[in-house]
């Protein structure tokens, strides 16, 4: 497939998919943010989906980010902070599958919305909601196009400490925001590490971060990249 087709075989499956309902990895250490200090502008976090190496079948991304965050997955109801959805090409009848979750857009359009100012960006790219200030009243989730957002229906008493939840609230992918400020991966990413490899995860501002080498080598698509909110997930076909 060349360059063209897949960037448009991308845009097509993936922006179709959406508005229905519906790599070598290594640790971080190195960048692990000092406690006390804040998030800095300097770094942007984000995020590479190798649809090439995305299986159907697997659900490892899945698994470990319900495993990470204390999301039980027993209900129809509970939150899905990340799901796999299949795209299909009609033209050339390609089938591949992908992750999405949070966007963690440049410009989010749930923070815009947000009565309370409960979600938040922060200064380096990581979109979140403040549970003490959330008042459920799902104007986020409306707003959001990928359809990321996930309303809090049951009481939970196995909470993770790192990932509060609370009933009435609106929650949703955080990047795994402890794990990235204790200099390490995503859990979604380090699972995927151990099956197809298919993420790619690190600073968009640094040049020599392997997801920005990766970016201006493949063509790359960002979900409904029409919308201008400059999301910090990008999905393409690596090598």
């Amino acid at each position: 497939m060349t360059g063209g087709n897949r960037r448009n075989f991308l845009r097509g499956a993936l922006a179709a998919t959406l508005i229905a309902p519906g790599v070598t990895l290594n640790v971080f250490g190195a960048n692990a943010r000092p406690a006390g200090e804040p998030a800095s502008t300097k770094v942007r976090w984000g995020l590479l989906v190798d649809v090439n190496k995305c299986s159907i079948s697997c659900d490892a991304c899945v698994r470990a980010c319900n495993a990470e965050n204390g999301l039980t997955g027993r209900s129809e109801t509970d939150a899905q902070w990340i799901r796999k959805v299949t795209l299909n090409n009609s033209a050339t009848e390609e089938i591949r599958s992908a992750p999405v979750m949070c966007q963690h857009c440049a410009s989010p359009p749930c923070v815009d919305v947000c009565p309370t100012g409960a979600s938040f960006k922060r200064a380096d790219g990581i979109v979140l909601v403040d549970k003490h200030i959330c008042i459920g009243c799902r104007y986020c989730m409306m707003a959001c196009p990928f359809k990321a957002r996930s309303f809090v229906h049951e009481d939970h008493d196995d909470q993770a400490t790192h990932a509060p939840r609370g009933k009435g609230t609106v929650e949703g992918c955080t990047l795994c925001v402890t794990r990235v400020d204790a200099g390490q991966k995503p859990a979604c990413v380090e699972a995927c590490a151990k099956e197809g490899g298919a993420l790619v995860f690190g600073d968009l501002n640094d040049p020599g971060s392997e997801i920005s080498k990766a970016l201006r080598q493949y063509p790359a698509a960002q979900l409904r990249a029409d919308l201008g909110v400059d999301p910090g997930v990008f999905y393409a076909h690596l090598k």
